[in-house]
């Protein structure tokens, strides 16, 4: 029982270096006494008064999908079609934030629909009030055999 306590006290007691450096007096000097607010989180949308779109609109989004898309052998052995759906957050320049798969399909396809969306060009930014913001955004990139 004596050797169970001590190795929960050990295991509990935080391992040296874990703690943050304490500052000198002079490095307090220069921090000044008021503190500082923490930064802003930006605000992402779910809606904005202007969506994000691909440059260019859904044709050249499709154009876009002809011209990169490598459908995965084990899909197209399996002849499996279908839609992946990706979301991800367009930040106020037009990149493509964060993207994951939110529903796949699987047999590599859901990778191949992640690697699109990392290769797109900058969107044009969602704005509310005519200020550029963050918007969520969920796109379905559609799989098709074609025989």
């Amino acid at each position: 029982m004596l050797r169970l306590r001590l190795l929960l006290l050990l295991v509990l007691l935080p391992a040296p270096g874990l703690f943050a450096q304490t500052l000198t007096s002079s490095e307090l000097a220069d921090t000044g006494s008021a503190s500082q607010p923490p930064p802003q989180v930006p605000r992402v949308y779910l809606a904005a008064d202007e969506m994000p779109s691909f440059p260019g609109g859904a044709l050249a989004f499709q154009k876009f999908l002809k011209a990169k898309i490598r459908y995965p052998e084990e899909a197209l052995q399996r002849n499996l079609s279908g839609k992946v759906h990706v979301s991800f957050v367009v930040d106020e320049e037009g990149r493509i934030l964060d993207a994951k798969v939110v529903r796949g399909l699987g047999c590599g396809l859901d990778e191949e629909a992640l690697r699109l969306v990392r290769i797109m060009p900058w969107w044009t930014p969602g704005r509310v009030n005519g200020q550029p913001v963050r918007v969520a955004y969920t796109l379905p990139v559609g799989f098709r055999v074609l025989e």
